[in-house]
């Protein structure tokens, strides 16, 4: 598997090289698998597919702390980016990894690997609810997914080292959330890591593993889907 240290200036350009990677792979002659590795230097929220700005997003606070709005093309909620948050993105192959076809159990087989590989770092973290990672009642992870023909875009958020509190103040309250949050507020949801921002990077390179080192990545792909897509408001706040 390839392994991809690399985080581009902005973050439509970051959300857009996820979707050139999947497309770059389903293009490819061979099996491509590569996981990515980026880290956000500023504050950003990142909404789903089909998720509705105004039910899952504080629009007002965003746009007075200047905190951009996009929609990635995986599904899920809302989930709010930048410094402390590692997010990591991988690109697996269907047709090794047919059992990834479900969603569910891709949940089950990308996180429970995760969870394997953080334990000597992280005793007790475990998958709950659909899609997420915890300590104990606390969310540390939130991930998604994207199901092409041949591969599938699998990427998430690991709390580390994240200033908590903006989270609630960039979003409202989920309309959807698993049974064990019990209706709590973000600040009494979410918890980071206690793991060092290099250890998080090392356990998931090993993870997978991922060994070989992506020199070249899809530039014009990504400055075409930036351009297309990530940039415009019609696909931004269109819903």
């Amino acid at each position: 598997m390839r392994h991809l240290e690399l985080t581009l200036p902005g973050i439509a350009e970051n959300i857009a090289l996820d979707e050139a990677l999947l497309e770059e792979a389903e293009a490819a002659s061979r099996p491509m698998e590569t996981l990515r590795l980026w880290e956000a230097d500023r504050m950003a929220v990142v909404i789903g597919r089909s998720s509705h700005l105004a039910i899952e997003v504080q629009r007002e606070f965003c746009r007075r702390k200047n905190i951009p709005v996009l929609r990635r093309i995986s599904g899920g909620a809302a989930v709010v980016v930048g410094p402390g948050c590692l997010m990591y993105s991988l690109v697996l192959n269907l047709e090794q990894r047919p059992d990834l076809r479900s969603i569910d159990l891709a949940h089950r087989q990308v996180l429970g690997r995760i969870a394997t590989a953080l334990r000597p770092f992280v005793p007790g973290i475990e998958l709950r609810g659909i899609c997420d990672l915890t300590l104990g009642e606390l969310k540390v992870s939130g991930n998604s997914v994207r199901i092409k023909r041949r591969h599938i875009l699998y990427h998430g958020t690991l709390l580390y080292d994240f200033p908590l509190a903006t989270i609630g103040s960039c979003l409202a309250m989920p309309p959807r959330q698993p049974e064990y949050r019990r209706a709590r507020e973000h600040d009494a949801f979410v918890a980071n890591l206690p793991i060092a921002a290099e250890a998080l990077r090392a356990a998931l390179r090993l993870a997978w593993p991922a060994d070989e080192l992506c020199g070249e990545w899809p530039q014009a792909a990504t400055e075409q889907w930036v351009a297309q897509r990530y940039s415009q408001s019609t696909w931004n706040e269109q819903l």
